[in-house]
């Protein structure tokens, strides 16, 4: 009978048997409790049809649970010591591909073009390693995957970053960011103990469900998140201030960005984090004449 590898004695069976320890550098933290894992899948929804992208296999804890139940699975690992593990502990297992790879450097398309070619449907499930999460997030999305979504465990108080609501501290370029391309629901929070070793702060799961359309329309993405971004530099300053010292000339086109503000009815006493991201599409295509 083949042993679930998410246990603490099994982990540290494995990490003693390749004599293997933690690189903080690439914020490893291993899961040790299957019923947690069996929850991360199961927000996945995922069908013996579908297909699952991992980031960050570790020593294919979560990888095992989604050969379970995906049709495929393919998981990206940086760290080249944790191959010779993860083709040992996967070995139960002939529909899992691990892929050598920084998964911020990979061409994740082709990688899906080759590998999923029946699975329609694919998700990316992973505990991503917390000290790049929001660029592998960042980049999944921006590159627009043919994927249906995401569900991943990161630090909690990033995952409360991106699914928050505005008029909270919480709020800010990054949850617009997300919000445009998904719906994102945080779905579960973590507590340090299941993890080895214990990171410092406790982890949340969040689902990110891709929309077909983003939810507003502009006329220049990029100009948008530079709006997005710009609008939060400063949190206590105004937003009229933000985006006069943040916009290329901002301080010379001031009294462009006070008409583009009332043109789009947002008063330039207000702080960025008070606008919906509606407001916020509304005030870039309003400003995007004056800085094109």
């Amino acid at each position: 009978m083949h042993k679930d590898i998410a246990t603490p004695m099994r982990t540290k069976e494995i990490l003693d048997k390749y004599g293997f320890s933690f690189k903080k550098s690439l914020g490893q933290n291993f899961l040790i409790d299957t019923n947690i894992l069996n929850r991360i899948v199961d927000h996945a929804e995922l069908t013996e049809h579908s297909g699952a992208i991992e980031i960050g296999p570790g020593i294919g804890a979560l990888t095992e649970q989604l050969a379970k139940r995906a049709e495929k699975v393919v998981a990206f690992e940086i760290d080249q010591r944790l191959l010779p593990i993860l083709e040992d502990t996967l070995s139960p297992y002939s529909n899992v591909k691990v892929i050598h790879s920084d998964v911020l450097k990979a061409d994740v398309q082709a990688v899906m073009t080759q590998e999923f070619d029946k699975q329609e449907d694919v998700m990316v499930v992973a505990n991503l390693p917390y000290y790049v999460t929001t660029p592998i997030l960042m980049k999944l999305l921006e590159e627009r995957l043919p994927i249906r979504g995401i569900v991943c465990m990161l630090q909690k108080e990033v995952g409360d970053r991106i699914s928050a609501k505005p008029g909270t501290k919480e709020y800010g370029s990054l949850s617009i960011a997300v919000q445009y391309y998904t719906k994102a629901e945080t779905v579960m929070i973590v507590p340090k103990t299941v993890f080895m070793p214990q990171p410092n702060v406790d982890s949340a799961v969040i689902r990110l469900t891709l929309h077909d359309e983003p939810p507003v329309k502009v006329k220049d993405e990029d100009f948008f998140f530079r709006v997005t971004r710009s609008s939060f530099a400063q949190r206590r300053k105004t937003i009229l201030n933000n985006l006069t010292s943040q916009l290329p000339d901002g301080k010379q086109k001031k009294e462009s960005i006070q008409a583009a503000l009332q043109q789009a009815g947002v008063q330039e006493s207000r702080r960025g984090e008070t606008l919906t991201i509606e407001e916020f599409a509304k005030l870039s295509n309003e400003l995007y004449p004056y800085f094109h």
